[in-house]
C-alpha cells in the first residue's frame, strides 16, 4: 500500500528493448485518452509496446501514440475497441512544441518507455531518444557483464 498523499503506480507493460537499442536522453510523463474497453483490457495487463512510437502532427499541437496493441476486451460489445488505432497524448502544449523542435534540430525520435496505472488513470512514460550503434550495443553488455561478474564474485566472499 502506498504512503499517505503518495499515488500507487502500477506498471501494465514495458519496452524493455529501449533501453538496448537506445541512448535515453529526457523522459516525460504524458496521460493516455482511452475508452472504457482499452481501460478494461490494461487492467487485466493485455498490451504490446513492440513497434510503438510517439508521433507529432505538423498542423495541430497534438501527439499520437501508434504501433501500440492493446487487444479487444474479451466481454466487450460492438462498442469494442479497435486493438491497434492510434491514442492520443494528453500533454501541455509547450511540451509537444519542445519535443517537435527536439526531433527536428537533434535528429532523434520518440519512443514509449512504459505504460502504468497512476490512482484511475492511465500514464505513459515516453522518451527522447537517439539510436544506439552496433559497438554502442556491443559495449553496454560488456558493462553489464562485467558488473554481473563482480557482484557474483562478492556474493561469494564470505
Amino acid at each position: 500500500m502506498a504512503a499517505p498523499g503518495k499515488v500507487e503506480r502500477r506498471t501494465v507493460a514495458r519496452n524493455r528493448r529501449a533501453s538496448h537499442d537506445f541512448h535515453i536522453l529526457d523522459k516525460i510523463e504524458a496521460g493516455l485518452a482511452l475508452t472504457g474497453t482499452e481501460v478494461k483490457s490494461l487492467r487485466k495487463h493485455q498490451m504490446t509496446l513492440v513497434g510503438a512510437y510517439i508521433r507529432i502532427d505538423e498542423e495541430r499541437t497534438a501527439a499520437w501514440l501508434v504501433g501500440c496493441q492493446i487487444p479487444e476486451y474479451s466481454h466487450g460489445t460492438y462498442a469494442n475497441h479497435e486493438p491497434l488505432r492510434k491514442r492520443r497524448l494528453l500533454l501541455h502544449e509547450r511540451e509537444i512544441i519542445k519535443l517537435r523542435q527536439s526531433i527536428k534540430t537533434e535528429g532523434t525520435t520518440i519512443v514509449p518507455l512504459e505504460i502504468y496505472f497512476k490512482g484511475p488513470w492511465a500514464k505513459v512514460e515516453i522518451a527522447l531518444v537517439k539510436g544506439k550503434q552496433k559497438a554502442d550495443k556491443r559495449e553496454a553488455l560488456k558493462k553489464s557483464e562485467a558488473k554481473r561478474d563482480m557482484e557474483r564474485s562478492a556474493r561469494r566472499r564470505p
